[in-house]
């Protein structure tokens, strides 16, 4: 994941900067701008800076995944010596070129998303520009059908390595019952959101009715989620207060 990306110009008053407060759960905007630019920045390939400050133009920016939160799944990714990974919910490619670059150049990453418009305004031409095309293997259509059919096809159960899913909450049950048959014993699978802006945590009925009506909804269900996957033994699990919350599982059975 190591590139020639210096980070300059990365402050608050740069494209991409003090917006990305809003991609992470600390309270002090200071500190997390400290560890983008001490960390992340310093680090980060042209090819991945460059989308992610296109990504900051569309109007949807804040669905994109955060820049240290896509900084540990490429280490992830390498710590693992995954091949091949999946990623449900592509928007404009940014978390997925960062897997792209994280994997060998046999790699492959299956991207499943209802629309390819995002991506291919946004992100396909850096992805092309940077190398890592050939293994991206973009499927559009609804998720669950997607991954039903990855689940028939012959040799994909225990064939991958890592899933990153960042899509529609309400089913992500269903995709962990999914990725669990496709993910091998050992391998990661990551769900982003599993705090909601930490409204998970209301302390009482004020804290909830001050939320909308939509964070209610999303907020328990990621609860409901949370909930689920800490009483799964089939995996190991850790919920992660990065970015807007990331559940870790390492499939252990």
């Amino acid at each position: 994941m190591a590139g020639t990306g210096d980070g300059a110009g990365e402050g608050k008053g740069a494209a991409g900067g003090g917006s990305l407060h809003r991609k992470t759960l600390l309270k002090s905007e200071l500190l997390y701008q400290y560890i983008l630019e001490s960390a992340v920045f310093p680090r980060e390939p042209d090819c991945l800076r460059e989308l992610r400050l296109a990504t900051t133009e569309h109007p949807m920016a804040v669905m994109a995944a955060s820049p240290d939160q896509v900084q540990l799944f490429g280490l992830l990714i390498e710590l693992l010596g995954a091949k091949n990974a999946i990623e449900v919910g592509v928007f404009t490619g940014y978390s997925l070129l960062a897997t792209a670059l994280a994997l060998p150049d046999d790699g492959k990453v299956v991207a499943i998303d209802v629309s390819r418009e995002s991506y291919d305004e946004v992100g396909a031409p850096v992805i092309d520009k940077a190398g890592v095309a050939h293994k991206v293997d973009f499927r559009v259509g609804l998720a669950l059908p997607v991954l039903d059919q990855l689940v028939a096809e012959e040799g994909n159960k225990g064939r991958f390595d890592f899933a990153f899913v960042d899509a529609d909450k309400v089913n992500f049950l269903n995709y962990h019952e999914r990725l669990l048959q496709l993910v091998r014993v050992g391998g990661l699978i990551a769900y982003d959101n599993t705090l909601w802006g930490g409204s998970v945590a209301a302390a009482g009925p004020a804290d909830d009715e001050a939320l909308s009506e939509r964070d209610r909804a999303l907020a328990g269900l990621a609860r409901e989620f949370n909930a689920a996957i800490a009483g799964d033994r089939r995996v190991q699990a850790c919920q992660l207060a990065i970015a807007d919350g990331v559940m870790l599982c390492r499939r252990v059975a």
